[in-house]
């Protein structure tokens, strides 16, 4: 690994600068454009298209939806969402206990869609008295009209402790993925979610005083230079997080970062310096 990083490029994207909107039942933040936020500067960060922050209130939720041509996938911060789509049965989740009528996911968890030729798909908070807070990131994929499919992954928060903790990494098979290979689903990286881009997705929890460090590329990547670096730091510590990168730049809760002109194998170096713990996401795109 490259551990100088004089040639990168670090820019902040402040927590007050996104994109917000309070419905009552849902509070969000988006850092890309998204719904009636539009800013032409933040379309996208090469395969990366959506970083929304929501918190969605007890009984309440997304209706049923439907997406096409997206990679999707939410990132749960505390509380729960219980997902269900047309794929599924009609599962009642106060009733039932199968994967194959619905999916509840809490913190540590991560669920994933490809949207593809289209899949319709409501996410609720069932919950009596608690919200859910979570991040909703969609991706760029590398071809349009896949077969919809979704994956589930979950880590905790020890592991994250441990370090920086690859959640999602590319379609081992690549762009030219046989229907085969489409079904085995193998990624790039073992017992990561596959994505249908050239992006990885991890997560840390940095104590205060530490320091975590992300290799780009993690040696499975297609574009080995130039690669887009996007760093988010949920809010989700009452403000107690703080992260310092390598030029110096300090991040706050709901802060981010759009590194560029950085290569495979090179190691981007997370201090915690505030006074708690820092959970940080890191998307590692083309």
């Amino acid at each position: 690994m490259s551990h100088s990083l004089q040639h990168a490029k670090i820019v902040a994207r402040r927590s007050n600068e996104r994109g917000h909107a309070d419905h009552g039942w849902l509070n969000t933040y988006h850092t890309f454009s998204f719904a009636n936020y539009y800013d032409p500067k933040f379309e996208n960060f090469g395969a990366l298209r959506v970083l929304n922050e929501d918190r969605v209130a007890p009984k309440t939720g997304f209706p049923s939806h439907t997406h096409r041509n997206a990679e999707i996938f939410s990132y749960i911060i505390r509380g729960e969402l219980t997902h269900r789509d047309s794929m599924m049965g009609k599962g009642n989740a106060d009733v039932d206990n199968s994967k194959d009528l619905y999916y509840r996911i809490r913190r540590g968890d991560v669920q994933f869609t490809t949207g593809g030729s289209g899949i319709s798909h409501s996410e609720q908070n069932e919950h009596e008295s608690q919200p859910v807070h979570f991040l909703q990131i969609w991706a760029l994929p590398w071809k349009n009209g896949l077969t919809p499919r979704y994956h589930d992954f979950s880590v905790s928060d020890e592991e994250k402790r441990a370090g920086f903790v690859r959640i999602i990494s590319p379609l081992k098979a690549g762009k030219t993925a046989t229907s085969e290979q489409e079904k085995a689903a193998v990624p790039a990286i073992e017992g990561t979610i596959p994505v249908h881009a050239d992006l990885l997705m991890g997560a840390s929890i940095i104590a205060s005083g530490t320091s975590a460090m992300w290799e780009v590329g993690a040696g499975v990547v297609a574009a080995k230079v130039d690669r887009k670096v996007y760093i988010h730091l949920p809010m989700s510590n009452a403000g107690k997080s703080k992260v310092r990168l390598p030029d110096g730049t300090v991040l706050g809760e709901g802060d981010g970062a759009f590194i560029t002109k950085v290569n495979e194998g090179d190691a981007l170096k997370i201090a915690s310096v505030g006074i708690g713990e820092a959970e940080v996401v890191i998307l590692d795109s083309a």
